[in-house]
């Protein structure tokens, strides 16, 4: 089993989980890359907490260059970054409360102000940094702030499961697992420049600034490997599905 896509746009991930924050309605949004695809290979656990979510957005270029690999091409890309920002400036013009979670102690402060700032009408409900022991205590922290959505930074598979684990605690309709985008977000890890988004190498911009993250890029092209391989078995299930 593999994980499976919605075959959906920015704009049609916004509205869906705008929709849910009107209707109080439960969604979780993941956005799995070809790290989150090789990690949910081993771990039975994630695949299943992905698989289940009601959005699961094509973050990477490796997967929509799979979903052509494996003939089951997808609209494009929906990044977490991207996402954030999108639902951010949706929330604005309504006035809706925005909780963040996740980073270094102080990073989320950061990214609510720089937030505030772009977003004008945007409420940020509260912060809460990812360094805590005690979830219960965080729990009861956001569903005091009565935030519409949250954005948690802490990592996969950590946040997926922090979602997954408390789904039944948090009065939030909208939780987004974002790993590091609360960096980007606040201005401390910059985003690549639009040249290299438009040509989805984001990867090689980071990589010239970071050199040591190519134990990280190498499982690019292992993920390929995978598609081409899956391609190959003539099994096209999972590929990719219809949000919600």
């Amino acid at each position: 089993m593999t994980i499976s896509f919605d075959n959906i746009t920015m704009d049609e991930a916004v509205a869906f989980a705008m929709e849910s924050i009107h209707q109080r309605r439960r969604c979780r949004v993941v956005t799995p890359n070809a790290e989150f695809a090789l990690e949910a290979k081993k771990n039975p656990r994630f695949l299943n907490v992905l698989n289940s979510s009601q959005l699961v957005l094509a973050d990477g270029i490796s997967v929509i260059y799979a979903s052509r690999i494996v003939g089951a091409p997808l609209q494009g890309r929906v990044t977490g970054v991207g996402f954030a920002q999108a639902l951010a400036a949706a929330m604005a013009k309504e006035g809706k409360r925005l909780y963040l979670l996740g980073a270094k102690p102080g990073v989320a402060e950061q990214a609510a102000e720089k937030l505030k700032e772009t977003y004008p009408g945007l409420v940020i409900a509260g912060t809460h940094d990812g360094y805590f022991r005690e979830e219960g205590d965080v729990v009861q922290a956001i569903n005091a702030a009565h935030p519409d959505a949250m954005l948690v930074c802490l990592g996969a598979p950590k946040q997926e499961f922090f979602m997954e684990d408390h789904d039944g605690e948090l009065e939030v309709p909208v939780m987004a697992g974002l790993g590091g985008s609360m960096d980007v977000l606040a201005g401390n890890v910059k985003w690549a420049p639009p040249f290299f988004r438009k040509l989805g190498i984001e990867w090689l911009y980071r990589l010239c600034k970071e050199p040591k993250r190519w134990k990280r890029m190498i499982k690019l092209p292992i993920y390929l490997w995978d598609a081409v391989k899956w391609k190959l078995k003539g099994d096209r299930s999972n590929a990719a599905r219809n949000a919600g």
